[in-house]
């Protein structure tokens, strides 16, 4: 086998490595960069373009551009270019032929076998996706492991002694956090949370945006529509981003940016970091709870936590490493370059499966041990999800339960295996079924039924049924445990860490959102029978605090408010009745 490179396919910027000896070495592209933009375009003539040369002419060629494509792998979405419908696998594959040319062009040697990093939050229909674009670019992905998992890997080459690491990995469109205890040559990921619409496309979005609507209040010309000029400010917010991570103030100018009347109009702003801070700031505080729930899936408090990684280009935002101290109580490493580590780790694996290095090799030595990240569980009586793998359990792994039937006499059974946080299995996603039959004739809650699921390193489930009293049994293998769609899995979770929360059900909950909806009726009624009286002004501050209180109202119910959500609209609760309060409206 040749060598085997690694490759970080990134949203912004990919990367690939490969393992020199012991140590993993960025190769760099045909441009002189360590870092390739994850950015394909489709000349007139029907050439590609990748990386820098596709970057720069984004802003004449925008339709015929594809970026951030990482978001779309696992759906259904196409590019139309020239009557050709491009899939994410089709271009992301244009992307790793690149990085494929660029370490061959290096090693001087052929190239066919890769490691390719994913989000740990990626999906099975994802991953797959990754795997499908690795084949198309002519590379054997010999494995597709976890961005975090990669990254501890790197660090833990040289650091093999026992630790706890946390992986904080905010890169261009994703968002992962990873709980890693490191020791005796073994990588073992704890427990694992994320976003995968969380990143620093996100963070360019609102720049770009504010930089838009400042101009239209300034000079009454909207570019909202001018996709072009919209391309060249995002460009220019994106290195306003980058520039304000080392610096207080940055200036975004764009000559010529539209012509109004037959007169050129120019863009000229300056952008603080304070002010790019709080456009930010919504976006920095939605890591908190990834972090917080991997934490406590881990079983883990800050304080057990040795070090703090690093990952991803995003990371560099000042505003996110002062997030990161606050939740952690740490100073983060700096041992690893964020755009980096991630290729680097993958190199190191893909070096451990080459099968060329020494067998004393420290590489060979190293265990890595990942988890599954949604709950698996079959149903019982009631449509109960009774789960059997918990969610962050280690893989591989095996458990089995004991359960019996539900009425007199039942000859057989139906095993259905479930995906997901929710208590009732119609909220989770069905993976399977299959049926035991053949169970000995007995009075309900008599006979003896063993279910074991059984999960490889690979993620392959097999699950069996076992009727202990007669030894008949059956078995189903599931090769996609984790085959949700990314919407799919992001309410899973999100419905896990709401659903988590004890349903309030207590009267004191359900007060707080039945008393501000009593309080909106009477503002507004106050409003129409004293406007006249009171100050313009302030009857549009108070209108804006009564809408909003109403919205988060009319997505709860009384009978199922949690405390998260009572907690926002008491918020707003207070705010109505300070501004109510100033006008003394009530």
């Amino acid at each position: 086998m040749g060598k085997v490179i690694g490759i970080d396919l990134g949203t912004t910027n990919s990367c690939v490595a490969v393992l020199e000896g012991e140590q993993p070495v960025i190769i760099a592209n045909s441009e002189g960069n360590r870092t390739t933009p994850s950015v394909v375009a489709i000349t007139k003539s029907g050439d590609r373009l990748v990386g820098d040369a596709a970057k720069r002419q984004l802003t004449v060629n925008v339709d015929r551009t594809i970026s951030s494509i990482k978001r779309e792998m696992g759906t259904s979405y196409r590019k139309k270019i020239d009557g050709k419908e491009y899939s994410p696998e089709e271009i992301s594959a244009i992307i790793l032929s690149k990085l494929k040319a660029d370490a061959e062009e290096y090693l001087g040697e052929p190239v066919k076998d890769a490691v390719i990093t994913v989000p740990a939050y990626f999906n099975d229909s994802q991953r797959q996706a990754t795997k499908d674009a690795g084949t198309i670019a002519g590379l054997n992905v010999l494995r597709i492991i976890n961005e975090p998992t990669s990254a501890a890997l790197a660090y833990g080459l040289d650091n093999g002694h026992s630790q706890k690491i946390l992986v904080y990995d905010l890169g261009g469109g994703t968002f992962d956090v990873s709980v890693i205890e490191i020791g005796d040559n073994v990588i073992e990921v704890l427990a694992t949370a994320g976003d995968n619409h969380l990143g620093g496309d996100d963070f360019d979005d609102r720049l770009t945006e504010y930089v838009i609507k400042t101009f239209k209040k300034e000079e009454k010309v909207n570019l909202e529509k001018d996709i072009i000029a919209v391309n060249r400010i995002r460009e220019a917010c994106e290195n306003a981003k980058k520039e304000l991570s080392y610096s207080t103030n940055a200036n975004i100018n764009l000559p010529f940016i539209t012509t109004v009347k037959n007169k050129p109009k120019h863009l000229d702003m300056s952008i603080s970091r304070s002010k790019f801070d709080e456009l930010t700031a919504d976006l920095v505080d939605r890591t908190a709870g990834p972090v917080n729930q991997a934490l406590k899936d881990s079983g883990l408090s800050a304080s057990d936590i040795d070090k703090v990684l690093l990952v991803g280009g995003s990371t560099r935002i000042p505003a996110v490493i002062d997030k990161v101290r606050r939740l952690t109580g740490k100073e983060v490493s700096k041992k690893l370059n964020p755009d980096e580590c991630v290729a680097m780790g993958a190199a190191i694996q893909g070096g451990k499966l080459g099968g060329e290095l020494m067998v004393t090799n420290k590489v060979n030595d190293i265990l890595l041990m990942d988890v599954t990240p949604l709950s698996l569980s079959i149903e019982t009586v009631g449509g109960v999800a009774n789960v059997i793998i918990p969610r962050n359990s280690a893989i591989p792994t095996r458990a089995s339960k004991i359960f019996t039937t539900a009425g007199n006499f039942q000859r057989d059974v139906e095993i259905k295996v479930y995906q997901g946080e929710r208590k009732f299995t119609r909220d989770n996603k069905l993976l399977g079924n299959f049926r035991l039959s053949g169970i000995k004739r007995a009075m309900a809650g008599v006979p003896q039924i063993e279910v074991t699921f059984d999960m490889d390193a690979n993620g392959i489930l097999k699950v069996s049924a076992k009727d202990l009293g007669r030894g008949v049994s059956q078995q189903i293998v599931i090769t996609s445990s984790t085959n949700l769609t990314e919407e799919e899995i992001k309410r899973a979770r999100e419905d896990a860490m709401k659903y988590e929360n004890d349903v309030a059900s207590s009267k004191e909950i359900q007060d707080i959102r039945n008393d501000a909806e009593a309080y909106i009726y009477k503002v507004e009624k106050l409003l129409e029978e004293k406007s006249g009286s009171l100050d313009k002004k302030e009857i549009k501050r108070i209108r804006q605090d009564v809408e909003y209180l109403k919205k988060l109202v009319c997505r709860t119910d009384a009978n199922s408010i949690t405390e998260i959500e009572a907690g926002k609209i008491k918020e707003a609760y207070r705010d109505l009745q300070e501004s109510a309060g100033k006008l003394e409206l009530i």
